[in-house]
C-alpha cells in the first residue's frame, strides 16, 4: 500500500562535535527552564537520555557531571554542597540564546550606533562635500580629490591640486541607547499549560548578550514586575521564576524611569514583555488588587505614567505574548498615549522582533 507515514521527528546529533558538546547544549537549555536548579535539570537529562539514547557505554550521564565540574560549568563549594552552575556556565547559557534567537546576524564592529546626522564620528559614511577650512586631513577622499584635480586641470605640465578640488567624507555621528528591559513574571506566565517565561528569559540574555558583544557603550537594565518591581542583573537571568504575583506595570515603570534618569545620554527606551493588562497598584503600604477585567484605578495610573514617559521622550515597546481582543484594548490606548510601539507576538516571533525594534530605535534620535 502506497501512503506515508509520520513519526515525531528527533534530530540527529552534531557530528561536528563530541559526547560532552551535544550533552552541554541540551543541559543549558534545561538549566534554563528550570531556573537554574542544577539538580532538577540532571534528571530531565537523566530521564531523556533513557528515552531518546543521548548517551552511550563509553560516555554516561555520570562522566557528563565529571566533566562539567572539571571544565568549570558546574561547582560543589558551597554550604549546602549542592551542585550549582558558575559564572562561566552563565555566559555560556546567555551565548547559547544569542545563537538561537540571533544566530542569523553576522557580527560587526560594537561600540556605538548609527544615527541619520552627520559630523564628527568615528565610522566613515557615504556623503561628499566640498573642503571647508577646518576640516580634518583624515577626512578627505582622496580618490575623488584625485580624480577631480585631472578633471579640473587636466593631465599637461605639472600636476596641479588645489583647495577646491578637495572632497570631504562625512563622518557618521555615533550615540549611545539605554536601554530598561521589563519582564513580567506574574503568575499567568505560566498558566493554561504554556511556558511564557523561559522564551522571555532567553531574549532577555540574547540580547544582553548582544549589547556586550556589539554595542557595548550601550546600557541595559533588566527589570522584573509582579506585586512590586525590582532590579536584577544579567547574571541573575538562568535563576529567574515564576512567583504568585499580580501585575504592577506601575511599579516596574517608575522603576524603569528611575534608572533612566541617572542615564546621561539623550537616547533612552524602555522594553515590557507581558501577557496581560495590570492587574495591581501599591497604595501606600498596601496593595490595591483586581484581576476581573480592566480596572479603570489601575489603568489611570498606568496611563498617567505612559504620558510621563512620552514628556521625558522615553519610548515604551510593548509586547504583547498574548491575543485577548480586550488586552489588545489596553495596549492600544497605552501605546497611542506613550506614542510608542506595540507588538502582539507569538513565543516563537518575539526575540526577532526585539531586535528589530532595538536596531530600528537605534538609527534615530528619540
Amino acid at each position: 500500500m502506497k501512503g506515508f507515514r509520520f513519526t515525531q521527528y528527533i534530530p540527529p546529533k552534531d557530528p561536528d562535535k563530541n559526547n560532552f558538546d551535544n550533552l552541554l547544549n541540551i543541559f543549558l537549555q534545561l538549566v534554563t527552564m528550570t531556573g537554574g536548579d542544577v539538580a532538577e535539570a540532571l534528571s530531565w537529562l537523566t530521564n531523556l537520555d533513557k528515552q531518546y539514547n543521548l548517551t552511550n557505554p563509553q560516555y554516561g550521564i555520570g562522566d557528563f557531571i565529571e566533566d562539567l565540574k572539571t571544565k568549570g560549568y558546574l561547582t560543589e563549594q558551597n554550604q549546602k554542597g549542592e551542585f550549582k552552575i558558575t559564572g562561566k556556565a552563565e555566559q555560556s547559557i546567555r551565548k547559547s540564546a544569542l545563537e538561537e534567537i540571533f544566530g542569523k546576524l553576522k557580527k560587526s564592529k560594537g561600540g556605538q550606533h548609527k544615527t541619520t546626522h552627520s559630523g564628527t564620528g568615528d565610522e566613515k559614511g557615504t556623503d561628499r562635500r566640498p573642503y571647508s577650512f577646518g576640516d580634518n586631513l583624515d577626512q578627505i577622499a582622496l580618490t575623488d580629490s584625485l580624480r577631480n584635480a585631472q578633471v579640473n586641470h587636466g593631465f599637461s605640465g605639472d600636476y596641479l591640486l588645489t583647495e577646491d578640488d578637495l572632497e570631504i567624507v562625512e563622518n557618521e555621528v555615533r550615540t549611545q541607547t539605554s536601554t530598561v528591559l521589563m519582564i513580567d513574571i506574574s503568575h499567568s506566565m505560566i498558566l493554561y499549560g504554556e511556558d511564557r517565561i523561559t522564551p522571555a528569559k532567553k531574549v532577555a540574555m540574547a540580547l544582553a548578550e548582544l549589547i556586550k558583544t556589539r554595542y557595548p557603550k550601550d546600557t541595559l537594565d533588566i527589570i522584573v514586575f509582579g506585586n512590586d518591581a525590582w532590579q536584577i542583573e544579567i547574571k541573575d537571568l538562568p535563576y529567574l521564576q515564576v512567583g504568585p504575583y499580580h501585575t504592577n506595570t506601575v511599579a516596574g515603570l517608575e522603576l524603569a524611569m528611575d534608572l533612566l534618569r541617572r542615564r546621561k545620554n539623550p537616547n533612552k527606551q524602555i522594553f515590557m514583555i507581558t501577557d496581560g493588562k495590570p492587574t495591581c497598584l501599591k497604595v501606600g503600604i498596601k496593595y490595591y488588587k483586581n484581576s476581573f477585567g480592566i480596572d479603570s484605578k489601575i489603568l489611570s495610573e498606568t496611563l498617567k505614567l505612559a504620558a510621563q514617559c512620552r514628556k521625558l521622550k522615553i519610548p515604551v515597546t510593548t509586547f504583547m505574548i498574548a491575543s485577548d481582543p480586550y488586552l489588545k484594548e489596553f495596549v492600544k490606548e497605552f501605546t497611542k498615549v506613550n506614542n510608542g510601539n506595540a507588538y502582539y507576538s507569538s513565543l516563537k516571533g518575539l526575540g526577532d522582533l526585539i531586535f528589530e525594534d532595538y536596531k530600528r530605535n537605534r538609527t534615530k534620535r528619540f
